[in-house]
């Protein structure tokens, strides 16, 4: 792969969703991951000048996620926790300016409204929860069906969950749309800002198309982010970021 294919990956991806964090978190804030992985995004806010508290269930993710901790020499900024998201009200170091889950690790729960109560113990009031989830509908997903891939152009249509592969594992996977994500988060949140990304621009997971055609790729790119927004197209993709603020009022 291409110096140029890998920064097209990143710019439609990784790029989008660390810049949303930036803009809603406040500088120099505190952040909670949640299904946080290998750390990789952890480890990038800690290096823009930001607390993060990573946390994850599984051992292996756990393991990459000190190994970065040791290796970048910042853990007075960068700690971490095994933790599931179903137990929040268990996290260190609460409250946090910011909760943030990237890249549909939410997608992993039949029902979002059981991790949004728990964010209640551990976000500041006026702080945010940075979201980015996996809908129902991906018109990229949806053409393969032109290509005789049936099952996947109609997995996230399925009623319940289906099974798909996370990491390497098999993992059953709900797809939600923002107005069941709204709902899981009312009435304590207000949506300040919702996009898709991945909506012309194919997923990151389709590498060949972006190897073919790198000039293309990045005008749809451009799309993504002039159209992204907009009422019903921020619905679509295969991911859209959804940030609410924590309205409570302090005691």
């Amino acid at each position: 792969m291409t110096r140029r294919t890998k920064l097209i990956r990143l710019s439609v991806g990784r790029a989008v969703v660390r810049k949303t964090v930036t803009h809603y978190v406040p500088s120099g804030g505190s952040v909670l991951e949640i299904n946080a992985g290998t750390g990789a995004d952890a480890l990038w806010l800690v290096k823009q000048g930001f607390r993060v508290h990573a946390t994850d269930i599984a051992d292996g993710m756990m393991t990459a996620i000190h190994s970065k901790i040791q290796a970048s020499e910042m853990a007075d900024r960068f700690t971490a926790q095994q933790l599931s998201f179903t137990q929040l009200e268990q996290t260190k170091y609460a409250p946090f300016d910011g909760v943030f889950s990237n890249f549909g690790g939410l997608n992993c729960i039949s029902d979002p409204s059981i991790v949004a109560r728990g964010v209640r113990y551990v976000l500041k009031p006026g702080g945010r929860v940075i979201w980015v989830i996996m809908p129902p509908i991906c018109p990229w997903e949806l053409a393969q069906v032109f290509r005789g891939h049936r099952r996947t152009a109609t997995r996230r249509l399925r009623r319940g969950g289906v099974m798909a592969n996370v990491r390497g594992a098999q993992v059953m996977t709900y797809y939600f749309t923002p107005r069941q994500i709204r709902q899981a988060l009312s009435p304590d949140f207000r949506v300040e800002s919702l996009r898709s990304f991945s909506l012309f621009c194919p997923p990151m997971y389709m590498q060949g198309f972006s190897r073919r055609f790198p000039r293309l790729t990045e005008n749809l790119k451009r799309l993504d982010e002039h159209l992204g927004r907009l009422p019903l197209l921020n619905t679509w993709g295969d991911f859209f970021i959804l940030t609410a603020r924590y309205m409570k009022r302090p005691h």
